[in-house]
């Protein structure tokens, strides 16, 4: 087996260094994984095809290349247009890169030598893609395992590997998926290095918008704002997801920052803000939603619906430890905003009644959080076998197995007035008898509030890895002082 270099990726400056070590123990996890599955022969090689190069529609303007998830989790290749094999009996792992042509010295740089990405990944091989069938035949394997899989977030597929000369292998593309995507599921120690310092950055992002957010500006602002700091000081070319910026009404269009409605508003004095953003790193991702007052104070109505859900969000982190299930999780949830909601006045009536006619979905229909890793919506939510609670709220929920020890899930609690949902409500019996709607008035047009943070998994509880200020006092403290800094206990600990 190769030996690991120093580090693999480090762009500079504070920067994280990552070492190929952390790819080399997802390889071995694989293989140990692999040969405990019934079905795979000795002699399997998995065969695993990595991102391409794309362009805008049909012009030769390129789109900022980024990693396809399962090569880079097993290869950590930043190059486009790669294939990767591993032995699965002896771990050996080869790295098949594309021969440039003269001209790519010329108009893209340096032409590389196989032997250094031989050096720089510490994989045991590399040859060019042109020679894959030679040099896998070289290894006699009994059958190539190629991934094909179907995504439960977004039902695609995904894309297995082919290459010229495949058809001389006996080829199974159903064996790899459950076991790699397995191996996603559970990140290991240096996995977690990488997500603590992605939410770090991406805290430290969150925090100097809430500084520099005024009554005035356009939403969008703040997305350049956010986007500035991760790439200047965390090294993040990409965000792990299109920047959701609402404020006012906006703050409750849940998936708010699209081409339709692409962070445009101009943000209002009164207005909350729900911003909703996240840096990536050597493709490991964050997923932090920070709400507050464009003008540093909260209303008396801000203030309860935030309290509410801020009550929510601790009351779940303080109750997730291995073995409890998640839906579990965003029914109590739902149950603490539904109690918090009668206490506001927005509800009446026996909150046991209100849980029986799904009335938590109306202020919350989007699940309480998913798994994060490489894809931010990460793999592993819905294995063979765990089908989805088909009912609302519950049926968006990302997740629906117990959780483990080592997972990496966001909490991400949300009260929301939409209208469509109200209005809705209002119209079903069923509903209606536990709605004040003098009260709930009132709140038409607020927006909505969401809070979510990312956590790690531990034996008895969980490690949060977000830094950022919660409480009332803490965020108007915060926006109120520019020298004052907010240092939590990072990555604190319940037990």
């Amino acid at each position: 087996m190769a030996a690991a270099p120093e580090s693999v990726y480090w762009l500079g400056n504070d920067t994280l260094r990552v070492s190929a070590a952390l790819f080399a123990e997802n390889r071995r996890r694989l293989c140990a994984g692999l040969k405990a599955t019934d079905g795979v022969e000795p002699k399997s090689v998995v065969v695993l095809q990595g991102g391409e190069e794309t362009r805008r529609y049909c012009t030769d303007t390129d789109v900022a290349f980024r990693q396809e998830s399962f090569f880079h989790w097993t290869f950590g290749v930043t190059e486009a247009d790669c294939i990767g094999a591993v032995d699965v009996d002896s771990g050996k792992s080869i790295l098949f890169v594309p021969k440039l042509p003269e001209s790519y010295a010329t108009w893209m740089g340096e032409i590389f030598p196989k032997e250094h990405f031989k050096n720089k990944y510490a994989v045991d091989e590399v040859h060019y893609t042109s020679e894959i069938a030679d040099v896998l035949s070289g290894l006699s394997p009994a059958v190539l395992l190629t991934l094909r899989g179907r995504n439960t977030d977004s039902g695609s597929v995904s894309r297995e590997a082919s290459f010229d000369g495949i058809s001389r292998f006996s080829v199974n593309n159903t064996l790899l998926h459950p076991v790699i995507v397995e191996c996603r599921l559970l990140k290991t120690d240096m996995e977690l290095e990488v997500l603590r310092y992605t939410n770090r950055i991406s805290s430290e992002a969150h925090k100097m918008v809430m500084k520099q957010v005024k009554p005035g500006q356009k939403e969008y602002e703040m997305e350049s704002l956010f986007q500035h700091y991760c790439y200047t000081k965390g090294g993040m070319r990409h965000t792990s997801y299109i920047c959701i910026c609402g404020t006012g009404h906006n703050s409750s269009v849940l998936h708010y920052g699209h081409a339709g409605a692409p962070n445009d508003k101009t943000i209002i004095d009164g207005d909350m803000c729900l911003f909703d953003m996240g840096g990536e790193y050597y493709c490991y991702s964050s997923d932090i939603t920070c709400s507050f007052p464009a003008n540093g104070k909260f209303t008396e109505d801000q203030k309860a619906i935030y309290e509410a859900v801020l009550k929510s969000s601790r009351t779940v982190m303080a109750a997730i430890k291995p073995g409890v299930k998640w839906t579990d999780m965003h029914r109590l949830a739902d149950r603490v905003h539904l109690e918090e909601l009668v206490r506001i006045g927005i509800l009446k009536g026996n909150v046991d009644d209100m849980m029986n006619v799904h009335l938590g979905a109306v202020f919350m229909p989007h699940g309480l959080g998913h798994l994060l890793g490489i894809d931010v919506h990460d793999v592993g939510g819905y294995p063979a076998g765990v089908a989805r609670v088909d009912e609302p709220g519950l049926r968006s929920l990302r997740m629906g197995r117990l959780v483990q020890e080592r997972m990496v899930l966001t909490v991400e609690p949300g009260i929301y007035f939409i209208n469509h949902l109200l209005d809705q409500a209002l119209a079903d019996p069923a509903q209606s008898c536990f709605i004040s709607n003098e009260v709930l008035s009132r709140f038409r047009g607020f927006g909505g509030v969401r809070i979510e943070d990312d956590i790690a998994v531990t034996a008895n509880g969980i490690e949060l890895l977000t830094c950022v200020p919660r409480t009332v006092e803490e965020i108007e403290a915060f926006m109120s002082d520019s020298e004052k800094t907010f240092s939590p206990v990072v990555g604190s600990k319940k037990s």
